[in-house]
């Protein structure tokens, strides 16, 4: 692991100075994509760039190969890029610089597109077990009401933002740096990285599972790129 005095360049003003090559990039990517939210109407929005670039379900119409890659660099909203954006300004530079940028680069994409697969395995698992199939094909009869609502949010509701590779980033940076104190957002008290992003997971498969009403976010997602960032580590043999 590399020299962590990098980060503690008296010179820097800035605090963008210390940002490595791969998270700047990043960041402006991700920033210039959301420009169309910004400047477009919600229907334009929605159907002109997420329509298209959002990921779907592999069986729904507006699926398209894609947006296993490009659904990373979408998001629905303020919150959503601020909190991604900020994970990734926090959390990024140090992992960069410890693993390299090759390996971060790696670690970030293969996390993000982890979790677009796992997002939609577990959709199939899901519509098989509401109609025994893992597609909808033409003359099915849908009877049940609950389960022709459930079937057409996942048919027709995309997966958007960057969470997923962010997920990965944050287990990667709590695997090599588990005794770092963290402050969190209305906890007074530092918390080790070992404690922090094992309650997050813990929290996301509650979530998940629970499938509570009104939750929109693609818990299993999340949970698909912390696996894979799990696993890049341990290949990788970073300590």
């Amino acid at each position: 692991m590399r020299d962590s005095n990098y980060f503690m360049n008296g010179n820097s003003q800035s605090p963008f100075a210390n940002l490595t090559p791969v998270v700047k990039n990043l960041l402006i990517i991700n920033l210039i994509c959301f420009i169309p939210f910004i400047v477009l109407s919600e229907n334009n929005y929605q159907g002109m760039v997420v329509n298209n670039l959002g990921l779907f379900y592999f069986n729904s119409p507006h699926f398209r190969v894609w947006q296993i890659l490009t659904y990373m660099f979408l998001h629905g909203g303020w919150a959503h890029i601020l909190f991604n954006m900020f994970a990734l300004f926090s959390f990024g530079p140090i992992l960069e610089y410890a693993i390299g940028p090759k390996h971060f680069f790696s670690l970030y994409f293969i996390c993000g597109i982890g979790a677009a697969l796992f997002q939609i395995l577990v959709q199939a698992i899901e519509v098989h077990y509401m109609i025994g199939s893992f597609t909808i094909f033409d003359g099915m009869q849908i009877n049940d009401p609950a389960v022709f609502a459930k079937l057409q949010a996942i048919y027709a509701v995309p997966t958007v933002g960057a969470s997923g590779a962010i997920f990965g980033l944050l287990v990667g940076f709590g695997m090599l740096y588990p005794d770092l104190e963290l402050m969190l957002l209305f906890v007074p008290v530092p918390i080790k990285a070992k404690y922090i992003i094992p309650i997050y997971i813990i929290i996301e498969i509650v979530l998940g599972v629970g499938q509570f009403g009104g939750d929109n976010v693609a818990h299993f997602a999340h949970l698909g790129g912390a696996l894979l960032g799990f696993i890049l580590i341990k290949i990788w043999r970073y300590r």
